[in-house]
């Protein structure tokens, strides 16, 4: 939607490490300039990935287990100092703000995307606005 982008992959910082240190390592070549990882449970991705790379790093707990993502919550926040991990909500929420995170850190080189994450903002802005218009008209009609 803001015009950035992407990779996806799915790697496991537990299943698949050799492939995960692969990635990361190549990535930066290819071009990535943040990272977005997605995890459940013991949600070590985001820290791994964080671990192998100076790039930023953006955690995304997912609600994938019998703790309903509190666990994933818990892993990717706590971090070591020094090893940063920018770490979102839990769930869908969560990872349209990473999204938006991510356009916004890569706006601070780029006037173009900075332009058109300020557009998306005056979208959400207008769609709040509609929605106000559209109770206040159905409250007026109640009063009437």
């Amino acid at each position: 939607r803001l015009g950035v982008g992407y990779r996806v992959r799915v790697l496991s910082a537990h299943r698949s490490p050799e492939a995960l240190r692969e990635f990361v390592g190549e990535a930066p070549r290819q071009g990535v300039r943040v990272f977005i990882a997605l995890a459940g449970g013991a949600a070590h991705l985001a820290g791994v990935i964080a671990a192998q790379t100076e790039l930023p790093v953006i955690g995304v707990p997912v609600d994938s287990s019998p703790l309903k993502g509190v666990d994933a919550l818990h892993a990717t926040v706590m971090m070591p100092g020094g090893v940063p991990v920018a770490t979102m909500a839990v769930g869908r929420a969560g990872a349209e703000n990473a999204g938006v995170f991510a356009a916004q850190v890569m706006a601070l080189s780029d006037p173009g995307l900075a332009g058109r994450v300020r557009a998306y903002r005056r979208e959400l802005a207008a769609g709040v606005s509609r929605k106000d218009a559209a109770v206040q008209e159905r409250l007026a009609q109640r009063r009437r």
